[in-house]
This record gives C-alpha cells, sequence and structure tokens, in this order.
C-alpha cells in the first residue's frame, strides 16, 4: 500500500512523516527531521528557505531510497510570513522571520490610516505586530524595491509548493492569517488592499485544504528520479492542521496547540466578528471542512526555549528533563509573568527579562534556574485557565475539559499544571498534532476517511491519550487570584 507524506515545519525545525492508513489505524513513520535555524544578516532576521526546500527534497529522497511509493504529499507550518516572486517567477530575497524587528511601531501607524475596528472587521484576526499586513505595511512604508518589483505573494508552505510544483495557489487557512483576508466575502479583501495601495493582483487564487494543487515539475522528478507525486492543500497554517489532529468525540471543544506557541481556542461555524472579540483580541482562523478557528495566540514554550539558549551560551547546559525537575522542585506560586507581554517576542537574554518583569511589578525575582522554569511553566498554566474562560464567554460554550495536542504535551509536568490551572481534566494527544492533522485531510482528499469526525475517530484509535485529572484545587485557585494580581490581567 502507498504511503503518503506530511512536511511539517515548525520554527525550530521540521520534519516528513510518512502514513499509512491499514485497518483503520494510523501508522506512522518518520522519515526525516532537520532544522530550521533563522539566519541573521546585518539588522535583518530570516528564514533560509532554499534550505528548507532542499530538506524537502531530502525527504523525497529517503523515501526513494526505502522503497516507499508516495501517493502524496503537503505541506503544514507557521504563519503569517511569506516570500515575493518577481515578474521571471523568481524569489525576490529570502523571507523575513516574522521576529524580525522592521514591524516595529507599523500597527500603530497602519491604525492611523485606517481604524484597528475596520480592519478586525474586515478580517476577523487577532492583532500581533508580525502579521502579513504589518509586514506588507512596513515594506512599502520602507520603499522596498522588493515589493515594488513583486509579482506575487505566496506563504511558506505556498512558496514550497510553487517550488515543487510551479503552480501560485494559495491555501485558505494560511491566507486567513494574513489580516488581509475577508472570511466572511471569503476572498482577499479588495477595499482593503486597496487602501494599503497594494495590487489585488499580487494575491493567488485561493484553495481550500484538500485539493489537489499540482504534481512535482518534471526537473524534479528528473533531478531526484521519482514520479510525478500528486501534491495537495491541506490546512497548511500548523495549528489548523494540529485542530483536525484533536481526538474530540464532542461536536463542541476546547483545544491547545501546544510548542512555541501556545494556541488555544474552540471550533465554530461562522467568524466571531464582534467588538468584544476585538477587544479581547482573539482571532478567527479559517479550519478544515468550512469551519473557523476562534482562538488567541499565546506565547508559548518560546520562552523556555531562549531561557535555556541563553544559559547555553554563558555555559550552563541543562537538559528538558532537568530543567522540568528543578521546576518541580522550586517553591510553588514564588512569582508570575504575563507570557504575552511585548518584552518576551523578540529573541534575546530572557532570564533577565523575567527578573525584570517580576520587579517591575513588586515580586522577588527568581534567581536559581528551577525558580525561573517554575515561573514560566506556572505562568503558561494559568495564562491557559485566563484564555479558557475568555474562549468560553465569546463562543457561548462551556467545555469538560481541554484537548492538549503539539510536542509541548511531551512536558508532563506542564500539561498536569494546566489542569491543576484550569480545573478540569486535560487530555494530551497526539504529541505530532500538525502532521496527524496533515495526513488526515490528504486521506479525505483521497477518499478514504469520509470527513474529519471519521478522521478524528480513527485518530482517536490510533494515538495514546494521556488524561490529567486536576490536583491540589484549593493551592492552585489561590495562585490564580495572584497571578492575576501581578500580570494586571481583569
Amino acid at each position: 500500500m502507498a504511503d503518503i507524506l506530511a512536511y511539517d515545519l515548525g520554527a525550530s525545525s521540521g520534519r516528513a512523516l510518512l502514513g499509512r492508513l491499514t485497518d483503520r489505524q494510523i501508522v506512522t513513520e518518520e522519515l526525516h527531521r532537520f532544522p530550521n535555524d533563522p539566519v541573521q544578516v546585518g539588522d535583518r532576521l530570516h528564514w533560509d528557505i532554499l534550505c528548507l526546500y532542499h530538506e524537502l527534497k531530502q525527504g523525497l529522497l529517503k523515501a526513494k531510497h526505502q522503497g516507499v511509493e508516495v501517493r502524496s504529499l503537503a505541506i503544514d507550518s507557521w504563519a503569517v510570513d511569506f516570500g515575493l516572486l518577481g515578474g521571471n517567477g523568481e524569489l525576490l530575497g529570502n523571507p523575513y522571520h516574522y521576529r524580525d524587528r522592521h514591524t516595529d511601531g507599523m500597527m500603530e501607524r497602519l491604525f492611523a490610516e485606517i481604524p484597528a475596528a475596520e480592519v478586525f472587521a474586515r478580517t476577523g484576526i487577532q492583532f500581533l505586530p508580525f502579521n502579513s499586513v504589518f509586514q506588507l505595511y512596513a515594506l512599502k512604508q520602507a520603499g522596498s524595491p522588493l515589493l515594488s518589483a513583486a509579482r506575487r505573494f505566496l506563504m511558506i508552505p505556498d512558496l514550497l509548493r510553487y517550488f515543487l510544483t510551479g503552480e501560485e495557489i494559495s491555501e485558505f487557512t494560511n491566507a486567513t492569517t494574513t489580516q488581509l483576508f475577508n472570511p466572511t466575502a471569503n476572498r482577499w479583501d479588495s477595499e482593503l488592499l486597496r487602501r494599503l495601495g497594494l495590487d489585488e493582483s499580487l494575491f493567488a487564487p485561493v484553495a481550500l485544504p484538500g485539493t489537489q494543487v499540482g504534481a512535482l515539475r518534471p526537473a524534479l522528478t528528473e533531478e531526484l528520479g521519482v514520479g510525478a507525486i500528486p501534491v495537495f492543500a491541506v490546512a497548511e497554517h500548523d495549528t489548523g492542521s494540529a485542530v483536525a489532529a484533536v481526538p474530540a468525540t464532542d461536536r463542541s471543544f476546547a483545544y491547545l496547540s501546544c510548542g512555541t506557541w501556545s494556541l488555544m481556542g474552540t471550533e465554530v461555524e461562522r467568524p466571531v466578528l464582534s467588538e468584544l472579540a476585538r477587544e479581547l483580541n482573539f482571532t478567527n482562523e479559517g479550519g478544515v471542512n468550512g469551519t473557523f478557528r476562534l482562538l488567541k495566540n499565546i506565547m508559548g514554550l518560546w520562552i523556555l526555549n531562549e531561557t535555556r539558549r541563553e544559559w547555553e551560551r554563558a555555559g550552563q547546559s541543562y537538559s528538558f528533563p532537568e530543567l522540568v525537575r528543578l521546576a518541580g522542585e522550586a517553591k510553588p506560586f514564588a512569582a508570575f509573568i504575563d507570557p504575552d507581554d511585548d518584552a518576551f517576542l523578540p529573541p534575546g537574554d530572557m532570564p533577565t527579562r523575567i527578573r525584570g518583569y517580576c520587579e517591575r511589578t513588586g515580586q522577588r525575582a527568581p534567581e536559581e534556574p528551577g525558580e525561573v522554569v517554575r515561573c514560566i511553566l506556572e505562568s503558561l498554566a494559568f495564562k491557559y485557565r485566563y484564555v479558557l474562560e475568555l474562549t468560553e464567554r465569546l463562543s457561548d460554550q462551556t467545555f469538560g475539559g481541554l484537548h492538549m495536542v503539539g510536542g509541548g504535551i511531551q512536558n508532563a509536568l506542564l500539561c498536569q499544571w494546566s489542569a491543576n490551572a484550569i480545573g478540569r481534566p486535560v487530555w494530551a494527544g497526539p504529541a505530532e498534532g500538525s502532521a496527524i492533522g496533515n495526513l488526515a485531510v490528504q486521506w479525505i482528499a483521497h477518499g478514504e476517511l469520509s470527513d474529519i469526525w471519521e478522521a478524528r475517530k480513527v485518530i482517536r484509535d490510533s494515538f495514546p491519550v494521556v488524561v490529567y485529572e486536576p490536583r491540589e484545587r484549593e493551592a492552585w485557585e489561590e495562585g490564580y487570584g495572584r497571578f492575576r494580581r501581578y500580570t494586571g490581567l481583569s
């Protein structure tokens, strides 16, 4: 039986996962894993997009060398970042990384021209300084020759698909994250583009998840010695694929895709464009099967990863299991941060920033590694409770627990503390949520699964889910009150 191939690209690493559907069970094999390191050039931070394309080819070669017949492939990745093609179809420079500082101050400048309320009403997207709209606006304000020479805007998975197939097609779930797509009209927002001075022809036609969007181009099949493998659009925003893989039994469920970013929300039939949604800075991103993901971005394990890197730069090396052990031994509820404070967005010295945040808010700053890590993980768990309750308020639903998917669920301490914080069960699994959701949409497109709910049942039957029941309710309730007080979250 032929396998299908999912490329899942994260902000720090990528992987090629083979999937096979046998007797209503999913069997996966990690075929290839590779780093995805940003590159600093002068003042600019870029993605090494050609290196990523090279790694896609290595995945195909490994499949070939193992004698695997690949029936189809698809790509998912992080959102908002993009490349620009020139008139000859060639890439105009390496894409900027969303943590590059060229968007600093651009939200405020844009809102002076187009009110924030109107931008939200047209797009339904959470305001984050690195959204595609602000990246494009920054290029416009800088008089960038890249933008003036551009013929086509393609997001990261679109761009890599273009390299593979030669086809210029945008995908729905990722297009919605740009803050340039109108979810009610189901198209690029022509009025918003006009007022931003962007030509609508820059933006490619939009395909829904499950659409075949080409096949490997002849030059590539000749180079690699493989066939013209069909290429599909799936939920190409990795969170969209992760949500597709949530093994929920109830149509009303809450999810947390836990990794570099934490993305928490629920699935809704129509975007929620109320003034309250804008005030709470929630987002409405496209999902599979015509749904929308009402969710909020939370900074996530980025803070812990950067903290560990800073210690390594100082000559102190800790494994993640060691850091988790030290956190478990540290005094509980000693200090808190708001993970979404602007101080924690750029790369850099997180331990110093954490201490500075605590000092500014009248807390004793954590010093020892275990204290710092405990501060991060407890703060994340409490932020999850805060956002979960806002999600219930906005969606007019009540959730019996929280589904956690993604690589972050390998941190059992964070899963347990999340259950303690929310006072409800946490159901953790699968860890490779984005890649499995990618595979699931391909199987639906091939007719091997009838719809997303059958896919979720098969996922539930194929991968273990660990249940974390809440503990120490009184202590965690008191800790949540202190977290709200010190962070100013009302």
